[in-house]
């Protein structure tokens, strides 16, 4: 039925105007719930924080007050039009913040027990204003803490969305009936539409199938100037210019053939059989051997094994797969992919050869240079580091103040060089695999103890509350417990410095049924954007820099965390959290890796 185009033309009219009506009520509906629900929140905040003399008013009690809460009610209901309270759709609650009964209301049904406890309600109860919004919930409501004569008390205004409910009832009803009314229109013109399109495409059909069997003297008549007229004439001309076409194709394939043999990159494709189609100067000089088209060849002979390339062929493996090979002392990276993945026995084989011989070498001058420079800054640093303290115990020249002041910064700034310096020297050793670990036996909860009571002063000192949770019977681990605490310090110290004063520091461990140990570190602080998340254990690479410069970070700390932490194979990464902050998770094996133990 919906084969023909008739048909197909009536359905996508049809189907379009279902689909705009659709998107208009979603749009609609919507808006409107949207719009409630900021009104509402505007209106409570417009009360609760711009009129201070109100909220005075709350929390101010007489002296001989003996019922709070009914004073609270009497206040409240002559602010009923400010906040909107009709006692019908919107309410407004009084409780007890100690017990959360309600004490009084505007309500008709008189709460005298407990209200449903809702998000807002229950941090209103721990003493935090509740006005958060959630549009998918049932109501819109705020949880205001007071305090009022010694006692604490609730202000809980809540709307049961029945106005927004009923104007979205009114809208999907007329919404439907417009839809109605539109899918009859859009039925009688897609008829009359298709009905003017069709008879031409049936007698430009009928030409092609003249021009299919080889008549391309044949001309269809054209009788409009439209888009089908315009499409007619096209075809009319295509005879004429299939030739052109061909001999066009012919000249493409010329330049690519002289591009693949002007690549620097070699080029080689070849069949499932391993019969040579294409080849160019490049990939014969990298291979070291002539590649003529038409011979087959042995695979494992000219690229160091076939089971890239059974894989390939036997998979239909999407995209491409790539292998390194060393031959003649070249670096040489393959990158292969199928060319026809649709017939199995025309499918092939393309390979693409790069030469990473000098990417591999300017790698490795890297490597070295950055452990030179490390090594060579080393010294002077540590004259600067001397000079600079021995100058701030005999300051002289300068008033006392200023000189020590000077001279603090240059000792300040000497350490924090020195410690990129030996963070450098660290990473230089990992990279170059001479970061050995000396694996003992220790108490995993006593090693984390101490790593805490270390940082609990400088937690202290910007007024964080830093915990310790820690499951009973922590095992004993092998581990190099020096690295093990530099990376739990990293961890740590990262925390305390980028959560704002005042924070929440949580350090919690315990162990799996996989025989690892967990540690996780759980701040409250700025958090790391999603997409960056992924780069935090690059080395030098820091969210915010002019923040990581205040702090004195380097951008090492948790790269190093990472090396150390892969050293003992095991795993460390950020946990998904809903609350602010930031939470990063270290997993070690117990019985410590399984190579390299001491």
């Amino acid at each position: 039925m919906f084969r023909s185009l008739h048909m197909k033309l009536m359905l996508i009219m049809t189907l379009l105007i279902i689909s705009l009506m659709t998107v208009v009520g979603a749009f609609l509906v919507n808006s409107v719930s949207g719009f409630y629900l900021n009104q509402f929140y505007d209106q409570m905040q417009s009360v609760f924080q711009n009129d201070v003399e109100f909220v005075q008013d709350l929390q101010n009690a007489a002296e001989d007050e003996e019922d709070g809460a009914e004073q609270i009610g009497q206040m409240l209901r002559t602010y009923t039009g400010n906040l909107g309270v009709d006692g019908q759709t919107r309410n407004y609650y009084v409780l007890d913040a100690a017990t959360s009964a309600c004490l009084t209301s505007s309500d008709s049904a008189e709460h005298s027990g407990n209200l449903p406890m809702t998000h807002n309600l229950s941090a209103a109860l721990t003493g935090t204003v509740g006005d958060a919004s959630d549009a998918s919930a049932a109501y819109m409501d705020v949880a205001i803490p007071i305090s009022r004569g010694g006692r604490d008390y609730v202000v809980y205004i809540k709307d049961s969305k029945q106005t927004v409910q009923s104007l979205t009832g009114q809208l999907v009803t007329l919404i439907l009936e417009a839809l109605g009314f539109g899918i009859v229109i859009s039925v009688l013109l897609s008829f009359l539409l298709s009905k003017t399109l069709i008879t031409p495409i049936e007698r430009l059909t009928e030409g092609a199938e003249e021009v299919a069997e080889g008549d391309f003297s044949h001309k269809i008549e054209v009788d409009s100037r439209d888009e089908i007229g315009v499409l007619t004439a096209t075809f009319n001309n295509m005879a004429g210019q299939l030739q052109n076409t061909i001999q066009e194709v012919e000249n493409e394939r010329n330049k690519l053939d002289t591009l693949f043999l002007c690549m620097t990159d070699g080029v080689v494709a070849f069949t499932s059989r391993g019969e040579i189609i294409h080849s160019n100067p490049a990939a014969e000089e990298m291979l070291g051997q002539a590649l003529p088209v038409g011979e087959t060849i042995d695979y494992s002979a000219i690229f160091g094994g076939g089971a890239i390339q059974d894989e390939l062929l036997s998979t239909r493996k999407e995209g491409y797969v790539s292998a390194s090979l060393e031959l003649g002392g070249r670096s040489l990276e393959l990158l292969m992919a199928l060319f026809d993945r649709e017939h199995r026995e025309k499918t092939g084989v393309l390979v693409v050869i790069h030469d990473v011989t000098e990417r591999h070498r300017t790698e490795e001058m890297r490597k070295e240079f950055v452990a030179n420079v490390s090594h060579e800054l080393r010294t002077p640093l540590t004259n600067i580091h001397s000079y600079a303290e021995t100058l701030v115990d005999n300051a002289g020249a300068l008033p006392a103040d200023t000189e020590k002041n000077f001279l603090s910064v240059i000792l300040s700034e000497s350490d924090r060089m020195a410690h990129i310096v030996q963070d450098l020297l660290t990473l230089s050793r990992f990279d170059s695999g001479r970061g050995e670990l000396n694996l003992t036996e220790f108490s995993f909860a006593e090693a984390i103890e101490s790593m805490v009571s270390a940082n609990m002063m400088e937690a202290q000192r910007h007024g964080h509350v830093l915990t310790t949770v820690l499951e009973p019977g922590l095992p004993r681990i092998t581990a190099d417990r020096e690295r093990v605490t530099q990376v739990m310090m990293n961890v740590v110290s990262n925390a305390i410095k980028y959560t704002p004063d005042g924070g929440k520091i949580e350090v919690s461990a315990g162990k799996l049924d996989s025989g690892r140990v967990w540690l996780e570190v759980s701040d409250n602080g700025i958090g790391i954007p999603k997409q960056d998340q992924g780069r935090i254990f690059e080395r030098f690479y820091r969210v915010d820099k002019a923040r990581s410069r205040e702090s004195g970070g380097t951008g090492l700390g948790l790269s190093i965390a990472k090396e150390i932490v892969e050293q003992h194979q095991g795993e460390i990464r950020i946990v998904d959290k809903r609350e602010p902050g930031l939470t990063i998770r270290v997993e070690l094996p117990v019985e410590g890796p399984r190579h390299g133990r001491a």
